[in-house]
């Protein structure tokens, strides 16, 4: 696993976004998906304390396999575009408790589409060696045309000229999610497999678990 310090200052931050962006792979180099896992953080004691939840889930049922929390101080302000030094050390402390890694990672957050091309998705992934996707609630950088209302349908969400997402509508009638490459994933497949884990509601399988347990008590 990469490492480097997160006791950074944020213009210490942006540059180790600079120093690693180089490092992710946005092509497909992934094995066989057996289980599938999402991230979430939650805060607690006003914003101390980071909760970080990882839950596995298998792939294609989506069951819940495994799953596990961690806490620890919070270390780093909110600043828009360094979600990553925010969130990142609680959720290695997650994953390095669970049995068996996940092939893929949904991560509740953005990947290439940021502005430094090094969203979270992307960040945990080049630290973890793990594939990742970053599949984002609302739109951080970049523009995009209307996505048509059916499930499934996407329209490129880009900057400038180059294409650094998608916008995927996930649900008739619903807002869509913005969905970019992390790390070993294409676009494309990046897409695929969000829709793969979706059932009737916005937000994959993934995502909804692990929300659901850095929520709880």
């Amino acid at each position: 696993m990469t490492a480097h310090s997160w006791e950074v200052t944020p213009a210490e931050a942006r540059q180790i976004q600079q120093d690693l962006k180089g490092r992710v792979v946005r092509e497909d180099d992934l094995g066989a998906v057996r289980y599938v896992a999402g991230t979430d953080v939650a805060f607690e004691q006003g914003l101390k304390t980071t909760k970080g939840a990882v839950a596995v889930l298998s792939f294609p049922d989506l069951e819940l396999e495994e799953y596990a929390l961690a806490r620890r101080r919070t270390s780093f302000p909110y600043v828009p575009g360094l979600l990553s030094f925010r969130e990142i050390p609680v959720l290695l402390e997650a994953i390095d408790k669970l049995h068996r890694a996940p092939d893929l990672v949904l991560c509740d957050g953005q990947g290439y589409a940021h502005p430094r091309r090094f969203g979270l998705a992307c960040h945990l992934g080049v630290l973890t060696g793990l594939p990742t996707i970053g599949v984002a609630k609302s739109r951080l950088i970049g523009s995009h045309a209307d996505v048509p209302e059916n499930k499934g349908d996407w329209t490129p969400l880009m900057d400038g000229e180059e294409r650094i997402g998608a916008v995927l509508r996930t649900r008739v009638g619903v807002r869509p999610l913005f969905v970019s490459t992390g790390h070993r994933v294409s676009l494309e497949t990046a897409i695929g497999y969000t829709l793969a884990c979706l059932t009737r509601y916005r937000l994959p399988e993934t995502t909804r678990w692990a929300d659901r347990l850095a929520g709880q008590e």
